[in-house]
């Protein structure tokens, strides 16, 4: 079947399904860039349904073109398909069917310097992988999942379920530089986050958080010595269900054009 073209402005478009590429003949765009989302596609899940609009809006803004791609879990190995993919934004809705294979993927992305966002699970995820393979704790684990091992991702004190809540950023990080402010609201639907008892071995291997509720506790983070590889335990493609093209989406593509 030939493929399909649309161009990244159209928003009445229903959520693409898992295996559907969409492409833009070249002799017509400025530029394009292929996203890959890597997690299992479900059409109720709200996240799901905003992260379409929020990249065709973010591309819109910045004259881009996209072509993004939702890649089931269990279709992720070999992790080097990626490599075909200038950014890789794992997405909500966790635990995954195939979860070593989105830790592989976001191994790959990491150390091949693949533009990467992972929000909501994709950023629990990206702190697990980090736990295991860099900091080389094998017994690092989701409590979502299992109560064996190390609980790197462990139950909130309280429970961000289609909650709202206010976010610090550090003004000098890239989410800070994106949002061009300090302090911003988004919504969750989460009741896993980052383990707090490992904060100190976290931002001592290079782990930088970036953003933080008002107890203090971890709700954005960012690795230094990657171009872009930003987490966020909120979800901000939501702002794109309001029409308003999420900073993150606009920043992930930035970083993906001059991948």
């Amino acid at each position: 079947m030939p493929p399909l073209t649309i161009k990244p402005t159209t928003s009445t478009l229903p959520p693409i399904c898992r295996s559907l590429l969409f492409y833009q003949p070249e002799n017509v765009m400025k530029q394009i860039v292929r996203i890959a989302l890597i997690g299992d596609y479900t059409p109720t899940v709200t996240a799901h349904q905003a992260i379409p609009p929020a990249l065709d809006l973010a591309a819109r803004q910045l004259d881009l073109t996209t072509q993004y791609q939702w890649i089931d879990s269990e279709l992720l190995s070999p992790a080097s398909q990626l490599d075909a993919f200038d950014a890789v934004w794992c997405v909500p809705a966790s635990p995954y069917r195939h979860d070593d294979n989105i830790l592989q993927a976001i191994r790959f992305a990491r150390e091949t310097h693949i533009p990467f966002l992972g929000t909501c699970g994709g950023c629990q995820y990206a702190l697990l992988e980090y736990a295991r393979h860099v900091l080389s704790w094998h017994d690092a684990n989701n409590a979502e999942v299992t109560q064996e091992g190390r609980a790197v991702i462990s139950p909130l004190q309280c429970e961000m379920v289609e909650k709202q809540g206010d976010i610090r950023l550090s003004p000098d990080s890239r989410i800070g530089r994106a949002y061009g402010r300090d302090a911003i609201a988004e919504g969750y639907r989460c009741r896993y986050g980052i383990n707090e008892a490992f904060r100190d071995a976290f931002t001592t291997a290079g782990v930088r958080v970036s953003g933080v509720d008002d107890n203090g506790d971890i709700r954005a983070v960012e690795l230094t010595d990657h171009p872009f590889f930003v987490g966020t335990l909120f979800q901000p493609e939501r702002a794109a269900l309001k029409q308003i093209a999420p900073p993150l989406a606009i920043a992930l593509l930035e970083a993906a054009s001059v991948r």
